[in-house]
């Protein structure tokens, strides 16, 4: 990688990928592509940026001659939640926008990376240890749209040699950016209500166990997996990744830990408790360590010593 294009930069994973990728490959090397919301920050200001809705072919393929991009990260998504209730929106983006960044590559000689997530399996999966080939019918449009990028992806190299590669994320736990309308949401919100409120209302019942992993880990696997040699890869799209599996409760024990007052209750969210129970209680992702040597680096009491740190930090400076 050289020259490099991420396509949904303002978002959850975006946003800091984007900065760690300028840290490595250096700031100019390193275009920050959005839709409508304008970068800010040290976002803006560290590095180039380009208007690039994913839907718009046009865009993307000005953009990779501009720049003389060899990698492009597609991160435009609709996530699982939000995705329910705008379908059309989710699979134009999803898919849409996964056909476009494909077409550009093939054209230009880019690579592509278009991660995946828990979100793709469903019905009849295996939820306890799944394996990275197995029976994939999710019950979303999300889920649909994220098997149907690995199968797109898979074709791409298989059909034309384009270099695609990617991640099956779990859910993404985040400092910097709150995320926009995911099931695992409430792993990033019940920090920040017990820094905020000392209390939380969770959406998701007592024995949900989900995948998730630290925003740390989840930017390294993308990188790495791009970064690796591809003679030893078995698997393109997608590859099985996590860090840790936890239930609400056993999260809310390890946050009481350090805040002995923080409460929580249940207000179930029937439409994500519906997604939450269609998805993985944890991954086996061994075929990820054993092709490109992925190893995750946060647990659960790590994680929450530095959210909690950090999330407490910005309270204290009144940023939340």
């Amino acid at each position: 990688m050289k020259n490099i294009l991420v396509i949904g930069s303002v978002g959850q994973i975006g946003s800091e990928l984007t900065l760690e990728l300028r840290k490595k490959y250096g700031n100019g090397n390193v275009v920050a592509g959005y839709r409508s919301t304008l970068p800010k920050g040290e976002l803006l200001e560290s590095g180039p940026s380009e208007r690039v809705d994913a839907t718009d072919i046009q865009q993307i393929a000005d953009v990779v001659k501009k720049y003389r991009i060899d990698t492009i990260f597609n991160l435009a998504a609709i996530l699982s939640a939000v995705g329910e209730s705008k379908p059309l929106t989710a699979w134009n983006i999803g898919i849409g926008g996964l056909m476009n960044c494909l077409e550009v590559a093939r054209e230009y000689g880019c690579a592509v990376s278009t991660p995946s997530s828990i979100g793709a399996f469903g019905g009849g999966t295996p939820l306890d240890n799944t394996p990275q080939d197995t029976i994939q019918r999710p019950q979303t449009m999300y889920g649909v749209s994220k098997v149907s990028g690995e199968l797109l992806s898979d074709y791409y190299h298989k059909r034309f040699g384009v270099d695609t590669r990617s991640v099956r994320y779990p859910g993404i736990i985040s400092n910097v950016t709150l995320p926009g309308g995911g099931t695992t949401d409430y792993a990033v919100e019940i920090y920040y209500e017990a820094i905020k409120n000392k209390k939380f209302t969770c959406p998701l019942k007592a024995g949900t166990f989900l995948d998730m992993m630290y925003m740390p880990d989840a930017i390294r696997a993308a990188i790495d997996l791009m970064e690796a040699d591809p003679t030893k890869l078995k698997h393109r799209n997608s590859f099985n990744i996590t860090a840790m599996s936890f239930d609400p409760e056993i999260i809310y024990a390890e946050i009481k830990k350090h805040i002995p007052d923080f409460t929580m209750t249940y207000q179930v969210d029937h439409v994500k408790q519906a997604i939450a129970d269609s998805w993985p209680n944890k991954m086996d992702d061994s075929c990820a360590r054993a092709e490109w040597g992925w190893k995750p680096e946060w647990d659960l009491p790590a994680m929450t010593r530095d959210m909690l740190r950090v999330i407490g930090e910005k309270h204290a400076k009144g940023l939340i």
